[in-house]
């Protein structure tokens, strides 16, 4: 077999064996979509839509006292479709996320 044959062959399964990894993770691929969250009142909650899986809110915060230093909220694993709440407190908030897990 040439050079230029042995190429083509290479390329040629390396973009087969891509495709079947790629054609797989797709069912896999479900996690909590379509996430939202909300703070007001000292809560903050997460919600999302679609998908599989759960989802919980995290909230992380600078205490006032800077030798306290930051302060990690996290809500309760929820699944998709209903909220993850959890009370923070009157801090001031440095991020929020929302963790998701398939």
């Amino acid at each position: 077999m040439n050079a230029k044959r042995r190429v083509t062959a290479a390329s040629s399964t390396v973009l087969l064996a891509a495709t079947l990894v790629l054609g797989t993770a797709s069912g896999a691929s479900a996690a909590p979509q379509d996430c939202s969250y909300t703070i007001a009142n000292l809560t903050a909650s997460s919600f999302c839509a679609s998908g599989t899986g759960e989802h919980r809110i995290f909230v992380m915060q600078r205490h006032f006292l800077p030798e306290v230093g930051q302060i990690p909220i996290y809500g309760p694993w929820q699944p998709v479709g209903t909220v993850s709440s959890t009370g923070i407190t009157p801090h001031e908030i440095l991020y929020v996320q929302i963790q998701r897990r398939g």
